[in-house]
């Protein structure tokens, strides 16, 4: 299966992709399991699993229940808010999990499950991989009994058949914003209990209509209205107490309770919805329970085989390891669903229950909760996605990519409404249908121009987007997934490019008003970012086999190329990057943020986007000088959250500073019990970008691609001791073990391209 039939999967439930056969068991991902001896006591104490789309944090309380609370990819309110689907609680009577002295919790990466004992009393909690079912068994050493209830902190109210009353004309003719709407309990069966959340109406005809889109309604579909999300509770021996309550009938030694979750849109109503979860119920029920688990633990042990680093070498080397497996895994048990990961927070949200009609705060705030809102960032989320190119996980890099293939078409007419020409654009700060956030673009704005000085022509991630692209097809290089996903895109980000800036004197393209990022609002010129990514993506475009683009594309292409401005290039002032675009004249030469910028109004460091992400400067590469001596005048230095010390460090092969970042990253621990939920820095909990830019780090640390040459060590310490296996361009894996600066049991994947490897230590 190509890349683009992967894609062609997404919304069929997780697990569907093609995987590679595992020949062995991978040694390094139960190195990582996490182990406690104490059970927990709120929902900060809570373990993570997930199959990409359903998820769950997993976690005990002081009177030995045990806690799930759910989370579900498609979960989106008619407010596009994403949700969690809801909590459950499971009591064991007698319960052996209470202040037992032999208890043990143990997050088993190697088979994507959670297992709780003490003595005989076993309870083993997964979300198969293959479908969308949480399994929690339970084995106790003597008879008792099994409760499981829905445990809400939403509004709930009984299913009738009545609509409820709304404004709903209104709402959905774009007048009015919808109301979040309470969560629906069916009355219960006799052995399954079921809830959902259904959008009767939708804020999409809202946004489109403040946005000046109204005219595009009809066109594109609303990805909200009539969508339902929700589950059902059931099991072997489980009766119905009420509507919220399943338990055991009989006391007994051996319990199962499923939770099967469905979302579907457009629906007709919550009753259609139910009859097909029923349905879903009743087929999960007939699987024969052994092979479900021995397919879902052979899921994930191919996962593991993929790709692997594992670091030792000294305390910092072992956490820095233990980080990247565990955000590898957080990924992996998010990223297979319709969209793509929040990077603030993901799945694995939690909160305390509060009043109703609370105002929810970073210190007080229910599950539901995100600081940052429901918004796609790009400069963030891009850094969740990047590592799993060279990891080899393009199943669960596909929703990333199809979210902007989804919005391509509405972002196209976007701009032939608002500035009457071809090509698109797609916003730093996006809903998933590809338009501005709303409180960016202005409510009552009666211009086309977002309003937000920090997003107004905030457009240069989807050039990040497209050269993680061109990196995928170069690994797994698939004429559909180019011809279909690649081209499309690309053409229409660049085309933009062309059309939407007027030529200077010289004929070069010339951007203004613009911005540079976040940092230099409003009245940048020519910004950095957008240059190198032009320079980046536009000859590797060029370099496609032209049974994959057309000739007007590559002519055009090839003129765009012409016409860019050269990078902006000044000198140093007072050993910085001058802040205001005038630096010494005998300062040291350095890259700028734009040709013209003005005072920041954020920490970004534009001007290295050239090493990283376009790595038009790196290790291998021509005047690495001057992009080092860039870095070094760097005016905002910083190493977690999305800051980019340790990814432009490792692509400048400046192995002190990428270890120090890497090792930063790795060990921003949160306050939770689980360190690897990421203390909220500029995002929240758990913050992803850390993860994310960690990998990165480590990544390039041990190897750089550029064409067909493989760099080895451009940045590696020799004190750090590694086992790797990564993903390369043509198909290519490469293996070894790294020791003392040194590089044995090499093994390249196909022998052939051992040829094209070398090994280039940092400095």
């Amino acid at each position: 299966m190509g890349l683009f039939g992967i894609l062609q999967f997404l919304l069929l439930p997780a697990g569907l992709s093609a995987q590679p056969t595992a020949s062995a068991e991978n040694q390094f991902s139960a190195a990582n399991d996490v182990v406690w001896t104490v059970p927990g006591a709120s929902e900060n104490d809570s373990m993570p699993l997930g199959n990409g789309d359903l998820a769950a944090n997993v976690w005990t309380e002081a009177n030995g229940d045990v806690m799930l609370l759910v989370a579900k990819a498609d979960a989106w309110t008619e407010t596009d808010t994403l949700v969690k689907l809801g909590r459950v609680r499971v009591q064991l009577t007698p319960n052996p999990f209470a202040g037992a002295p032999g208890f043990t919790q143990v997050l088993q990466l190697e088979k994507g499950r959670m297992e709780l004992k003490n003595g005989e009393n076993v309870m083993v909690i997964w979300i198969d991989a293959n479908n969308p079912v949480l399994h929690l068994e339970a084995h106790l050493e003597h008879p008792g009994n099994l409760r499981a209830h829905l445990d809400p902190w939403r509004k709930t109210v009984a299913f009738t058949a009545q609509p409820v009353d709304s404004d709903f004309a209104r709402v959905m003719a774009g007048g009015a914003a919808p109301r979040a709407e309470p969560d629906l309990i069916f009355s219960a069966e006799a052995n399954r209990l079921t809830w959902c959340h259904f959008n009767s109406e939708s804020c999409y005809p809202y946004i489109l209509k403040q946005e000046h889109l109204e005219s595009l309604l009809a066109k594109y579909p609303d990805p909200l209205w009539h969508r339902c999300f929700g589950a059902a509770l059931a099991g072997p021996g489980l009766v119905s107490r009420d509507d919220s309550t399943l338990a055991s009938a009989t006391e007994g030694r051996d319990f199962q309770v499923d939770l099967v979750a469905l979302t579907q849109r457009p629906v007709e109503s919550p009753a259609v919805w139910r009859a097909a979860l029923d349905d879903l119920v009743d087929k999960m029920g007939r699987q024969d329970l052994a092979q479900e688990r021995l397919a879902h633990e052979q899921w994930w042990r191919n996962f593991w085989n993929r790709s692997w680093v594992h670091v030792t070498g000294s305390d910092d080397a072992t956490r820095v390891s233990q980080g990247y497996a565990m955000q590898r895994y957080l990924m992996a048990a998010s990223s297979r669903g319709e969209l793509p990961v929040k990077f603030n927070g993901g799945l694995f949200t939690v909160g305390r229950d509060v009043p109703e009609n609370f105002k929810q705060t970073n210190d007080e705030h229910d599950p539901d909760y995100r600081a940052w809102g429901d918004a796609y960032w790009n400069q963030n989320n891009r850094l969740l996605y990047w590592p799993l190119i060279a990891t080899g996980d393009l199943d669960l890099l596909q929703p990333w990519f199809a979210m902007y293939l989804k919005a391509l078409p509405l972002a196209k007419d976007r701009a032939q409404l608002y500035y009457h020409h071809d090509g698109a654009s797609l916003p730093e700060t996006m809903l998933s249908w590809g338009v501005p956030r709303l409180a960016d673009f202005g409510k009552d704005n009666p211009t086309n121009e977002i309003q937000s000085h920090w997003q107004k022509y905030h457009i240069q991630g989807t050039l990040e987007v497209i050269a993680q692209m061109l990196d995928v097809y170069d690994d797994h290089p698939d004429a559909e997934f180019a011809r279909t996903a690649l081209v499309p895109l690309a053409d229409a980000i660049v085309t933009f490019y062309d059309q939407h800036w007027p030529r200077d004197e010289t004929g070069k393209i010339k951007m203004s008003p613009t911005q540079s990022l976040e940092t230099y609002q409003l009245d940048a010129v020519n910004p950095t970012p957008d240059i190198a990514g032009l320079m980046a993506v536009l000859p590797r475009l060029l370099a496609l086999p032209d049974n994959l683009t057309s000739a007007p594309q590559r002519t055009a292409w090839a003129k765009i190329l012409h016409d860019l401005p050269p990078l902006p290039m000044g000198r140093t002032a007072r050993g910085k990057v001058p802040a205001l675009g005038a630096g010494d004249a005998n300062g040291t030469p350095v890259i700028l943020p734009a040709e013209k910028y003005g005072a920041p109004g954020n920490s970004e460091n534009q001007e290295l986007y050239v090493a990283f992400p376009y790595r038009l400067y790196g290790v291998g590469l021509p005047e690495l000088k001057l992009a080092q001596d860039t870095f070094a005048a760097r005016r905002s230095p910083q190493n977690t959250c999305w800051g980019q010390d340790g990814t432009q460090a490792a692509v400048l092969g400046l192995t002190e500073v990428a270890q120090k970042a890497a090792v930063a990253e790795f060990t921003d621990y949160g306050d939770q019990r689980f360190p690897w939920f990421w203390k909220a820095g500029h995002d929240w909990i758990p913050d992803l970008d850390d993860g994310g830019s960690g990998m990165i780090t480590l990544q390039l640390m041990l190897m750089q691609c550029a064409g067909k040459r493989i760099q080895l060590l451009p940045a590696w310490p020799a004190g750090w001791t590694a086992d790797f296996k990564l993903h390369a361009p043509f198909d290519t894996t490469v293996e070894g073990h790294v020791e003392n600066g040194k590089i044995s049991n090499l093994k390249v994947t196909p022998e052939a391209r051992a040829a094209d490897v070398v090994i280039v230590p940092g400095r």
